[in-house]
């Protein structure tokens, strides 16, 4: 072979990653694929849990006018449920609809509350009373006062 046909060789040879520089270009991505995944899922549940707190305090508003108009609140029986129906004052109700959490479980409603009147109750993601993270449960009462607001 010849210089100029040596030279015609190297040129006409195709450059390709190893198969461990791909291995290692798949592992870095699939680090960051894992932890954007990761820091999506905290944001999710964060927002999911702001959600329910505003929509306590909504029901929470919903039953303090409910109480302004009939001088009573709602007994357990009850529930949420009553304050849709119409009432001389308030035709539509209190609430458009029954409220369920960001994870499609209906809210409970106590009443008498541990150290309120009542007490609206968030039971998280799993459903069941306790839990931490996205299980954990939110309360009207924890969440400061008969208004909701912290």
């Amino acid at each position: 072979m010849s210089c100029k046909q040596a030279s015609t060789y190297k040129q006409n040879q195709r450059h390709a990653f190893s198969l461990v520089e791909l291995i290692v270009v798949m592992v870095i991505l699939g680090m960051l694929a894992g932890l954007v995944a990761v820091r999506t899922r905290g944001y999710l549940i964060s927002s999911k849990q702001n959600a329910a707190k505003t929509e306590i305090a909504n029901i929470v508003k919903a039953v303090e006018t409910f109480y302004a108009d009939q001088s009573r609140y709602p007994t357990t029986d009850e529930g949420i449920n009553i304050l849709l129906a119409p009432t001389d004052s308030w035709p539509d109700g209190f609430l458009n609809k029954a409220p369920l959490d960001p994870w499609k479980n209906p809210y409970e409603y106590v009443s008498p509350g541990s150290s309120e009147p009542y007490a609206i109750i968030c039971l998280g993601a799993d459903g069941r009373e306790g839990g931490e993270g996205e299980n954990l449960d939110f309360t009207s009462e924890s969440l400061g006062g008969e208004d909701g607001r912290q």
